[in-house]
């Protein structure tokens, strides 16, 4: 894995300074593009205002919807799956900057935050290029304190790494429609539905249960966002849910909100 070329030489102009170490980035990108793994010298908060992503790295997949950002350390690799067309917001932090503000130890993971509508405003007000620095520096400094109230990790679904379970895992995640007998998938990857539990537990720190629930739940967030004809009772069926009722009650288990009210606002 090769660092990436500092983000100014990649996007040219639409790169500006918005504090001392803090530089900002807006791009749209449609539907179905990919930015492959990659790494940047500098932390980033990716936020997109409008539309759905998916963000990749070693440790498992975000699902990035509207009312969510997603912090990426500094030279962590990760990808970009644009799941619906997306205005892409992004603040690029210097190590040096962090260190200053002494948030670099707190901030060394990558993680998905709920955007508060203060934190959603924040960020547009800093894109605003009619801003004071003066103005730009607070803004700054109430989007750093807004990040650091509560990680949101209901829409990541972590990638086990021992290889039983990861294949496990990756057949589930080829059709999570399907329900999956975990007595079987043990016999399909060569173990016991015993060691396979213990396995899921210990390496997504979530039951085999919950995380197919969870990878059922980032498919239908994935159907929402690209397919807007798509009826909820369709998705609900394809899902294998028995009613819109159930399907309903699980997405706002894992999202915190409806589908219905998910769909609007992508």
């Amino acid at each position: 894995m090769t660092i990436a070329e500092p983000p100014i030489r990649a996007l040219h102009d639409d790169r500006r300074a918005a504090d001392d170490g803090v530089h900002l980035v807006a791009r749209n990108y449609r539907k179905g593009v990919r930015l492959d793994p990659h790494m940047h010298r500098e932390a980033q908060l990716v936020y997109a205002a409008k539309g759905t992503m998916q963000v990749t790295t070693p440790k498992g997949r975000w699902l990035v919807p509207p009312d969510r950002a997603v912090w990426v350390p500094a030279l962590f690799a990760h990808a970009i799956d644009v799941l619906a067309d997306i205005e892409m917001r992004t603040l690029y932090f210097d190590q040096a900057w962090l260190a200053r503000e002494k948030r670099s130890d707190s901030l060394a993971n990558e993680f998905v935050v709920r955007v508060s509508p203060l934190l959603h405003q924040a960020i547009l007000a800093l894109f605003d290029s009619a801003g004071s620095r003066e103005r730009t520096e607070l803004l700054v400094r109430l989007l750093m304190l807004e990040l650091h109230r509560a990680e949101d990790p209901a829409t990541f679904i972590p990638l086990p790494q021992e290889p039983r379970c990861r294949r496990a895992a990756d057949v589930v995640l080829v059709d999570p429609t399907r329900d999956y007998e975990i007595e079987t998938l043990a016999r399909t990857v060569g173990t016991s539905a015993r060691t396979l539990s213990r396995l899921f537990s210990a390496e997504t720190q979530l039951s085999f249960k919950s995380w197919c629930q969870r990878a059922r739940i980032a498919a239908a967030i994935e159907r929402l966002s690209t397919d807007a004809n798509v009826s909820i009772k369709q998705i609900a069926s394809d899902l294998g849910y028995a009613s819109v009722p159930a399907f309903s009650h699980a997405f706002r288990q894992v999202t915190g909100t409806t589908p219905t009210k998910f769909a609007e606002k992508t």
